[in-house]
């Protein structure tokens, strides 16, 4: 009998979320640890050891695991290596997937946060049966898996896809902090979208509500609830959020042609706040021969397991991994 289940590993900035996922895509089991507790990566490595494995014996899942797929800023699914991650704990170049192996003894993939997202939705979620799509993440940044004939788009070198950092504001944008400047993510994540409540409310004088809030404080929560209760000014905010990304996913269709754009993460949950904007931007910027193909998707995947199903989907795709051999010794078998 095959082994029945994988484990997710999504390693954030604050917290860590590990699960035990089964083939339908049910979370059997699921809990955290602080990611930024251990500034050594091999102490790190002990405490999700010691209660990933008290979780699977919790479980009876001992021997059961097919592989172990995670998530993780600025990861490299060629390498198994995170690379110069700024909001983790650990710098430089980390083997993760080594590390994890050795710890646990099943294979281990490993993708970014985006990716895994892609891999989850293809596997479980809405783009079951799709072979070209393109899942959007709206957190505090903007994230993207780019799906083509099934495979994701990982590029020569392990990290393609990062269309948050497409400039879409080439003259006076804002400052991102991959140090450049006009990102899609410095507007339409969730805190461009606090970004764009502020200059709104520093440049204009007509009343909102949100002027009743420290302005440095303001979230894209408080422009939704806003939004909600007929707040003129944050639903221009929204409006202005939505044609910015609308515009730039109609230069995305024009690079890969996907069957679908789906979005996901806190920000998508505006709902028509924001999906009107996007789909009529799109329509006034798409070229005519795309016009009507892409359709615009909200995820399927439940928000609570999210994290964990997106990078157990990667699970199964793990296979051991050969010892690496040196340039020297491919070069004598040539």
């Amino acid at each position: 009998m095959s082994k029945p289940y994988v484990v997710g590993i999504d390693i954030g900035g604050t917290n860590t979320v590990f699960g035990i996922v089964d083939a339908r895509g049910n979370v059997i089991a699921s809990n955290s640890i602080k990611t930024g507790k251990h500034a050594n990566i091999e102490d790190y490595i002990e405490e999700l050891k010691t209660a990933l494995n008290k979780l699977i014996e919790a479980h009876d899942a001992k021997d059961k695991i097919h592989g172990i797929g995670v998530g993780a800023p600025n990861s490299n699914y060629f390498t198994g290596t995170i690379e110069y991650a700024t909001n983790l704990p650990w710098k430089g170049v980390v083997p993760l997937a080594k590390l994890l192996t050795e710890a646990f003894g099943v294979p281990v993939a490993v993708t970014n946060d985006a990716n895994a997202a892609a891999i989850g939705e293809m596997t479980y979620g809405a783009a079951r049966g799709m072979k070209d799509f393109i899942m959007i993440t709206l957190g505090t940044g903007v994230g993207s898996g780019i799906v083509v004939n099934g495979q994701l788009v990982y590029g020569h070198d392990g990290f393609a896809g990062e269309l948050g950092h497409v400039i879409v504001k080439p003259s006076n944008g804002r400052m991102c902090g991959c140090g450049r400047t006009g990102c899609l993510e410095t507007y339409c994540s969730a805190t461009g979208v606090a970004r764009t409540a502020r200059e709104f409310l520093e440049i204009r004088t007509d009343p909102s509500r949100l002027r009743d809030l420290p302005i440095e404080e303001i979230t894209s929560k408080d422009v939704y609830d806003a939004a909600i209760a007929g707040d003129k000014l944050a639903r221009e905010i929204f409006q202005y959020t939505g044609e910015i990304m609308g515009r730039a996913f109609a230069n995305f269709v024009a690079f890969s042609s996907p069957e679908a754009i789906i979005l996901f993460g806190g920000l998508a949950r505006a709902g028509e706040l924001l999906m009107k904007p996007i789909k009529e931007s799109m329509d006034r910027n798409m070229l005519n021969m795309f016009k009507g193909k892409t359709k615009l998707l909200l995820s399927e995947l439940k928000e609570s397991d999210a994290a964990v199903l997106g990078a157990s989907a990667l699970g199964w795709e793990a296979r051991p991994t050969p010892p690496p051999a040196s340039a020297q010794t491919i070069l004598a078998e040539v």
